[in-house]
């Protein structure tokens, strides 16, 4: 189907600039609440955990990571080396991923106003498997 990475990207930054704004009145940024989201959903991780799932550089979880422990909203704990460490939400950061997570699914309604339940459920779908077909692809680069 030609013309579908266009149509996708041409929606993407769109969709980042509303997080980024609907997250705004919460002091957070679309690439800091995928640290938050991430460690809520996996419960504690580390920052190559998150890395990986997020195909990032270790550095710039690291960064985002050190914004939020500034914020309170995560804490860092030794690993089982120095060079590893968990992250874990805070309290603060728990009561700050319920909020958020509200004003976000809020967004997810607004933007979803008027297609059918069965399109939305097809996107639901679709996505997560075009993902694992890039990243497939991009593991087995020797094919």
């Amino acid at each position: 189907m030609q013309g579908f990475f266009q149509r996708y990207l041409s929606l993407y930054r769109p969709l980042i600039t509303k997080l980024n704004e609907t997250l705004s009145g919460y002091d957070l940024t679309y690439s800091l609440w995928q640290v938050i989201l991430y460690v809520k959903t996996n419960g504690s991780s580390t920052l190559v955990d998150i890395s990986s799932y997020y195909n990032v550089e270790k550095p710039t979880i690291t960064r985002a990571v050190q914004r939020l422990e500034k914020k309170l909203i995560v804490k860092v704990i030794p690993g089982k080396d120095r060079r590893e460490k968990i992250i874990q939400l805070t309290e603060l950061g728990e009561e700050v991923y319920q909020v958020c997570r509200q004003k976000i699914t809020e967004l997810e309604y607004s933007v979803m106003k008027g297609i059918p339940e069965d399109e939305q459920n097809t996107a639901f779908q679709i996505l997560p498997r075009i993902r694992k077909n890039i990243i497939n692809k991009e593991g087995n680069k020797n094919e």
